[in-house]
């Protein structure tokens, strides 16, 4: 299975906030600026994909006629962490969850590892359904959190093992970035900076 994974534009909100399933909007300009690059290389004929959150379901209305949305493409929920300024969420929060990366729930809300398992379970189904007709290839418009996860399982990693490889090293996506997995068997994986 070849994926071309994409993550949204910058979303509309202050700089060093926690944010995750938090559903923001994208700026106007933002939008544009990802489209711009994105519209003329993405492939026609296969099929889009897309978290359900705006700052990707705008992007994905715009990249396909008919994105599918499913939840569990969505980014962690940071519970009470969520849209609290980093250098605001106590300490001790931090260190609990940098103890245990892939089982602490930040602010009670979802665990490494239980977004790890609901992007599994998205992999594998996509892997089902996928035939054919699509070449084996999908279009996946998500979060960078969600991202890191998706290639993780790509390469064939357990959710604990996609759990603690995307917790454990900070991610370098910058927005509107695709990352392309190619099918397992070429080993090459492709990043294009604003397609």
């Amino acid at each position: 299975m070849r994926l071309i994974l994409i993550r949204h534009p910058q979303p509309d909100v202050a700089p060093g906030m926690c944010y995750g399933r938090t559903d923001l909007a994208v700026a106007p300009a933002q939008l544009e600026q990802a489209l711009a690059t994105l519209l003329p290389a993405i492939p026609d004929g296969i099929p889009l994909f897309s978290s359900p959150l705006r700052r990707c379901a705008v992007l994905a209305a715009r990249l396909a006629s008919a994105p599918i949305f499913d939840a569990r493409l969505m980014e962690m929920d940071f519970g009470a962490w969520e849209m609290q300024a980093w250098d605001s969420i106590p300490r001790a929060g931090v260190d609990a969850w940098t103890a245990d990366l892939a089982n602490y729930r930040p602010g009670d809300g979802e665990s490494v590892l239980q977004m790890a398992e609901r992007v599994a379970a998205f992999y594998d189904d996509l892997q089902r359904q996928l035939d054919a007709n699509h070449d084996g290839a999908a279009i996946v418009v998500c979060h960078a959190g969600t991202m890191r996860l998706l290639a993780a399982r790509h390469a064939g990693l357990a959710p604990l093992a996609m759990a603690l490889q995307a917790a454990s090293a900070p991610h370098r996506l910058p927005y509107g970035e695709a990352l392309i997995l190619p099918h397992p068997a070429s080993k090459q994986v492709s990043r294009r900076h604003h397609v």
